[in-house]
């Protein structure tokens, strides 16, 4: 980055601050991951300088021919992940690709059901403060108190009470598999549309860990970065007969030019997720989040749900004396790096849960296995449990630093 280097030592200097960061440190969160250095490449290349307002074929500017075949590459190969029948690849993010499927298939005011919020949903399902809480009537379900699980049989329940034309099926906090089958059947029950947001588990379904809601589903949201390793995006997967609303919807209902280096980054990472390797990556992630969950129950550590089946776990550290909040800000300090998070049921503030959140996406990246997962459930106890030793947490910070410089990081070279 010499040009960058020459012209902006500001911005070269903070962006080597955060190599390092990444190079030493430990990537929890869950929704975070490293792409390639081909996915880099391509979303630092002069594709950005080009402007592409609508779809391959029917372009509003000339000079369309070769961002075309990387949109139809981008769209092709998606489908051949997940056997979708359409694929929309231009969605900005996660959050936008939910509210352009909402966009496209309700009126303002409809009724429908999500995941709440501090039960493991995303702000996009229903969250009274954001969009889709303030644009829709949404009625929300929660996890059992006593198991951590979704209660199906409460879903359909409530379905059959409030009659919603939408049931979304998805997560962010919650770390048990999603019963595909059982939503749709529920929904069509009450004749409603299903949606799943699948933005966390997507490289989980991709590499055949976990089942896949494609086949059941009529829309199918999906960012492609956490567990899929691509760029900062999302897609929008479909049946053909919502195809032409959900593209309306996207653009020019939403969105206007798509940013063409970012649908190359993702078409590289759809790639690189149809080969035999991601398999093997996806089932580490699964194995590595289960080794740390039981790992960190030998250490007194109580898990919503008592486990995953996914890349995530959500900790409840009541038992432990110590917020989230707190327990994040030590944490940082050692060179791990996760997120605090309501529990179910938190009677605290979502600013100052009693969870903390966290996943192995990024670390099987790098190549950490079983044996890594106990040294982090390891560094886990001993700092939340000294929440005050200063130099018990400089000691951690350098055996953590130590352990991650044996794992580089892609595109990262120290």
């Amino acid at each position: 980055m010499s040009a960058l280097q020459q012209q902006d030592s500001e911005i070269f200097d903070l962006i080597e601050r955060e190599k390092k960061r990444q190079a030493e440190g430990i990537e929890l969160i869950p929704s975070e991951n490293y792409v390639s250095e081909a996915v880099l490449e391509a979303m630092g290349s002069i594709l950005t300088n080009k402007y592409s307002e609508g779809y391959p074929g029917k372009r509003y500017y000339g000079g369309q021919e070769n961002i075309d075949e990387i949109e139809n590459l981008a769209i092709s190969r998606a489908k051949e992940i997940f056997g979708a029948e359409h694929v929309n690849v231009q969605p900005y993010s996660g959050s936008p690709a939910n509210t352009a499927i909402y966009f496209a298939l309700l009126n303002f005011g409809d009724t429908v059901m999500g995941l709440k919020l501090d039960h493991g949903g995303h702000i996009t399902h229903g969250l009274p403060i954001s969009f889709s809480g303030k644009a829709y009537n949404f009625v929300q379900y929660e996890v059992d108190k006593e198991t951590g699980y979704i209660d199906m049989a409460k879903v359909r329940e409530m379905a059959l009470e409030h009659k919603p034309k939408m049931i979304v099926a998805g997560f962010t906090a919650y770390p048990r598999d999603i019963e595909w089958k059982k939503f749709k059947e529920i929904a069509d029950e009450i004749g409603a549309i299903t949606m799943a947001d699948i933005s966390h588990t997507a490289g989980l379904i991709a590499g055949g860990v976990l089942e896949s809601p494609v086949p059941y589903f009529d829309v199918v949201m999906s960012t492609t970065h956490k567990t899929m390793r691509g760029p900062r995006g999302a897609i929008i997967m479909c049946k053909e007969k919502f195809a032409k609303a959900i593209d309306r919807a996207v653009f020019p209902g939403l969105q206007g030019g798509p940013h063409d280096h970012i649908i190359a980054g993702k078409a590289i990472a759809f790639k690189e997720a149809l080969k035999p390797e991601f398999k093997d990556y996806a089932l580490q992630v699964q194995k590595n989040a289960r080794h740390l969950a039981e790992e960190l129950k030998k250490r007194g550590f109580k898990l919503v749900s008592d486990g995953t089946d996914t890349h995530l776990l959500l900790v409840d550290l009541t038992n432990k004396g110590v917020p989230g909040k707190q327990a994040q800000a030590v944490l940082d300090t050692v060179g791990i790096t996760l997120n605090k998070n309501t529990v179910p049921f938190d009677p605290r503030s979502p600013m100052d849960p009693s969870g903390i959140r966290m996943g192995t996406p990024a670390v099987t990246t790098r190549g950490f296995k079983e044996p890594e997962m106990a040294r982090i459930a390891d560094w886990l106890d001993r700092a939340i449990s000294n929440i005050d030793d200063t130099a018990l947490h400089a000691q951690i910070k350098e055996e953590v630093k130590e352990m991650c410089l044996r794992f580089p990081v892609p595109g990262i070279k120290v």
